[in-house]
């Protein structure tokens, strides 16, 4: 079957102060966008601000994008853009600044469009006219600044959108293992757990092929082993490992696509705002004992059993989940009882909408299995 891949925009820059490429890029008028204040105080920004302005370029800061990439603070970043008029746009923090950048960078060159019609409606323009797209990842999770994909939360709606066009794939993306070496452990884990979940999803599917199983498999060996040593000792090499191995995550579910747990996880942060990482996390053992139902899929887990050194994979990763600290349920993770069987229903209509659970990976799951799947990740029985 012939095949068209996606592997990124036009370079993947590694290396410990790797941010100094910056310099080389020749931008002249840089807007970037930023999460809360931790590049701020780990002097990340500052450093990137000085680069740019020894080479030349003009810059301005829109920070303040948290958890989820609201909807208001894309429309924001877009107005400020406006004003603003750049070439370039810089992202500069975890998952959720890029997906916010991704957008801003596309609705600013399209002004006619609607970000959420677009998003819901996969009418997407595929190119950008002008804007260069530079993402560089404080976390090492989400494998945003290589995938094709910008989530946004729509929280009229508790929901979490998500669009796909090569447009959100960005031109550069910089992996510097120092910005890495500021994560709290709780960013560790959730961030981690985050690209376990890339990693298992993307080597289980069923439209896999050789390039994407052998960066997946990689990935998820690789995330197993240094994964922990990053949480707990936060050793620089390790970290660094860990920011390689979730870039290659966003390669592979790029073509691979994503299954349920992504759905279910997006609804579910989508109406409590919890962070992406730390559901995905949640729901990742469920989701693959359900799927190992499929006699390929337990296959597959057996194989990566092996590569981890592990019996049972997926004892492997509740272990995992108990060495981060991950909670083994949403009810732990601080979701309320009432409000969640209350919009019980809900959940389950925005796990259906989000495209990862419209995977062709996948048959859908029947609908009596997917809500007594949801309820087990939030009792924990």
């Amino acid at each position: 079957m012939i095949k068209a891949m996606r592997f990124h925009g036009d370079k993947i820059v590694v290396g410990m102060g790797s941010i100094s490429f910056l310099k080389t890029l020749g931008l002249k008028r840089a807007f970037i966008v930023t999460g809360g204040s931790s590049m701020q105080k780990n002097g990340t920004l500052a450093k990137a601000q000085a680069i740019l302005k020894e080479s030349g370029c003009e810059n301005q800061v829109f920070s303040g994008v948290t958890v989820n990439a609201p909807l208001e603070c894309v429309n924001a970043g877009i107005a400020a853009m406006r004003e603003f008029r750049p070439d370039s746009v810089i992202a500069l923090g975890g998952g959720s600044a890029i997906d916010a950048a991704k957008a801003m960078s596309l609705f600013y060159e399209y002004p006619e469009l609607d970000l959420v019609t677009s998003f819901e409606q996969a009418s997407l323009p595929q190119s950008r006219k002008s804007i260069k797209l530079i993402a560089i990842p404080s976390t090492s999770g989400t494998a945003s600044e290589v995938s094709w994909v910008s989530v946004v939360a729509v929280k009229q709606e508790n929901m979490k959108v998500t669009g796909r066009t090569q447009a959100f794939v960005p031109d550069y993306a910089i992996l510097d293992g120092e910005i890495t070496l500021s994560m709290p452990q709780k960013v560790v884990a959730e961030s981690g757990m985050d690209a376990v979940g890339h990693a298992v999803e993307s080597y289980i599917a069923k439209n896999n092929n050789d390039f994407m199983e052998v960066l997946a498999a990689g990935a998820a060996e690789g995330l197993f082993k240094y994964l922990p040593i990053s949480y707990k000792t936060g050793d620089p090499g390790a970290r660094e490992r860990v920011h390689n191995f979730q870039c290659m995550t966003g390669i592979a579910f790029s073509n691979t696509g994503l299954g349920m747990n992504h759905g279910i996880c997006h609804s579910v942060c989508g109406r409590y705002d919890i962070g992406h990482g730390l559901a995905v996390g949640i729901g990742l053992p469920y989701v693959m004992e359900y799927y190992a139902k499929d006699p390929e899929v337990a296959a597959k887990l057996e194989y990566l059993g092996k590569r981890i050194g592990k019996d049972d994979f997926l004892e492997a990763i509740r272990k995992l989940q108990r060495e981060l600290r991950i909670p083994g349920c949403f009810k732990d993770a601080g979701v309320p009882s009432e409000d969640f069987y209350k919009n019980f229903d809900d959940v389950i209509l925005n796990s259906r909408k989000s495209p990862p659970s419209r995977n062709p990976n996948y048959a859908m799951i029947p609908d009596e299995d997917l809500r007594k799947l949801v309820i087990r990740m939030y009792e924990g029985k």
